[in-house]
């Protein structure tokens, strides 16, 4: 637990701007639960005020966070799931679109906004927004803001294996395709040789079982010790591990994570159909 609370400091010490909290929350395993609740908590003590939650009910987080002031957003994939996250008190919602990288909806990022739009809460574009292009037409749909990732897998900055950069930098998105084998439920990854985008029978049936948030839990822990090893620098099985968004197509090159920044900041500046929004 102090590793993560030291980390938050060490975060503090580079920086002054905000920054957030990324919670996964399902409930099936009570070991992670409780550390899920205690990792909030630190990062609330430390005066992280937003939160992003997936994967799960976020009413008991909602209650922690707006208890100091706080935001919660959830990501969702459709209405059903935006609704629920709103009765719970998510305070904005993370429309997670078809060009996904990680867990992917399977729609587009217009036909989310025109389902979502009347919800009365922003809205946050995630899912194939890797360039000042992408970003920009977003916006323009009328997202309030959008969420990244792909794109600053390939910078200078980030600690994952070369070999994983590369392979963004070299796909397209004709080469993102997706499994349910890392997390139990379908998560957009870079295709290669000897990928399979399905369980076995026997996990197949538990995932649509009384037992799936269990099943989910422990399929989960598995990548996450396999994902711990990749980064480490242990290559066996590394091509499966490779998430990825459709957003790879306008990914050309490792840049610094300064220098994306600097380039979108200045797109949306120079964009006349953004001149009326606020910032």
């Amino acid at each position: 637990m102090e590793g993560l609370r030291n980390g938050i400091k060490y975060i503090r010490e580079l920086t002054d701007k905000p920054i957030g909290f990324n919670a996964l929350i399902e409930k099936g395993s009570e070991k992670y639960f409780e550390r899920m609740s205690q990792w909030i908590d630190i990062a609330l003590e430390e005066g992280i005020r937003f939160f992003v939650t997936s994967l799960g009910k976020p009413d008991w987080v909602c209650e922690k966070v707006h208890a100091y002031g706080g935001v919660v957003y959830h990501d969702v994939t459709n209405r059903f799931h935006a609704e629920k996250g709103i009765q719970c008190g998510a305070d904005g919602l993370i429309c997670v679109n078809n060009r996904a990288g990680g867990h992917l909806g399977d729609q587009t990022m217009e036909e989310m906004f025109e389902e979502l739009s009347d919800l009365g809460v922003p809205l946050i574009c995630a899912g194939g927004i890797g360039s000042e292009e992408e970003l920009n037409a977003a916006l323009e749909i009328g997202y309030d803001g959008v969420q990244m990732g792909t794109r600053f897998i390939a910078t200078d900055e980030c600690t994952t294996p070369q070999d994983y950069k590369d392979a963004i930098v070299n796909a397209s998105e004709e080469n993102i395709t997706w499994t349910t084998k890392l997390t139990g439920v379908p998560i957009a990854i870079i295709d290669g040789k000897g990928v399979k985008q399905h369980n076995n029978w026997l996990v197949r049936r538990l995932l649509n079982s009384r037992f799936k948030h269990r099943t989910r839990a422990l399929i989960t822990g598995i990548s996450f010790f396999r994902m711990r090893s990749l980064a480490r620098g242990k290559k066996k099985s590394a091509k499966d591990l490779w998430s990825a968004g459709k957003s790879v197509e306008t990914v050309h090159s490792i840049e610094s994570a300064t220098v994306i920044m600097s380039r979108l900041g200045e797109s949306l500046n120079s964009n006349p159909n953004l001149k009326d929004r606020s910032d």
